[in-house]
């Protein structure tokens, strides 16, 4: 449910989001088996020891969460959690929805009209072109970029659209600007758009952070262009995952000899929409008219109990390769809120790993 958090709830929220082997995936199954983030705190230590973990779960103290807290406020920053009606209502719809995310600058941008620009870190100098006047362009037309604050693609979005607005997207903390030589842009954002981060300030990230970032800026965005992008690039991690969260996606494409093309021309291939200027987008974006974002999940406490010899038979199901949860449950024979009730504790021991969008794998 939308609603304020008070200071000790807002902290409890940070605390039960920053514990260990708590993702989105597990914060969400927690607060709607408990309700109450507090509530969820008190009861890891047991959960992860039925789990099968025999050391305890490290949980942040009180003390460490309100530094967080501090350290963000000393930086002009703002922390939005999902429960509260200022977090994005496009970020709100994901599932699950990230559980918290550090705000700097205009956070009213999120929730504006938005398409993600992203594409290659060594980008051509057509590719950037490109993308600096596309992004002007959509900015003239009413819509916010979003992108990833990278070298290439990503620094020309930006760039086309300070004049009208733009968001930034960190993988590490808020005050984390990478590469070193765009902090004069992460400065020009700052004051005239909105940086976004779900890590805490200070944090320098590192390899695992930025598909949580590819997820916020595909979640954040009604569509997402590609302009260029090579086989495997995160550019494309960020186009799957919009197409996953039912958010239009379109390509750029390119000549058949420039590496740079084969991720956009693949995209096209698999049906990506051809995007060639300004227009394309826009048509595309029409087709959404109407479009509305749910609220937040409800967080209702629903008390599931799990049986021993339950919660070891569907870890003996989990294998490295990711099946859906439902297909969990149909093997292991039960109710499906008990298979899930067994796969948070299991996640919570680090014998299971919650994914987006469903899934599951051994760890």
């Amino acid at each position: 449910m939308i609603r304020q958090l008070s200071e000790p709830q807002r902290r409890d929220w940070l605390r039960l989001a920053r514990a260990e082997n708590v993702g989105p995936v597990t914060f969400d199954q927690l607060m709607s088996r408990f309700g109450d983030a507090g509530e969820a705190l008190a009861a890891l230590p047991d959960l992860a020891r039925r789990g099968g973990r025999a050391a305890g779960v490290r949980i942040p103290s009180v003390a460490e969460a309100e530094r967080e807290l501090a350290d963000g406020a000393a930086l002009g920053a703002r922390l939005i959690c999902a429960c509260e009606p200022d977090f994005p209502q496009a970020l709100a719809a994901l599932d699950p929805p990230p559980p918290l995310i550090w705000t700097r600058g205009d956070a009213r941008l999120l929730d504006r009209q938005t398409v993600a620009i992203v594409g290659a870190r060594v980008a051509s100098a057509a590719g950037q072109r490109f993308a600096r006047g596309l992004a002007a362009e959509l900015g003239q037309a009413g819509q916010v970029i979003v992108s990833g604050l990278a070298r290439g693609i990503d620094g020309a979005a930006h760039e086309g659209a300070l004049p009208t607005g733009t968001v930034a997207v960190l993988g590490g903390g808020i005050d984390d600007v990478y590469p070193p030589e765009r902090r004069d842009l992460y400065a020009r954002i700052v004051e005239r758009g909105c940086i976004v981060s779900e890590s805490e300030p200070g944090r320098t990230a590192v390899a695992r952070d930025f598909p949580r970032r590819n997820r916020i800026i595909a979640g954040l965005s009604r569509a997402v262009v590609v302009v260029e992008a090579e086989f495997r690039s995160g550019s494309l991690i960020t186009a799957r995952l919009a197409n996953e969260q039912g958010r239009e996606v379109l390509a750029v494409p390119g000549s058949p000899l420039d590496p740079r093309a084969k991720g956009t021309n693949d995209l096209i291939r698999q049906g990506a929409a051809i995007c060639e200027s300004a227009e394309d987008v826009l048509r595309a974006l029409e087709g959404l008219r109407g479009f509305r974002e749910p609220g937040p999940p409800p967080y209702r406490p629903e008390p599931v109990e799990v049986d021993d010899r339950l919660r070891e038979r569907v870890a003996g199901l989990l294998s490295p390769t990711p099946v859906s949860r439902d297909e969990l449950v149909r093997a292991a024979q039960a109710p499906a809120p008990v298979v899930f009730a067994a796969l948070m504790e299991l996640a919570l021991a680090g014998r299971a790993e919650l994914l987006p969008g469903g899934m599951v794998a051994k760890s």
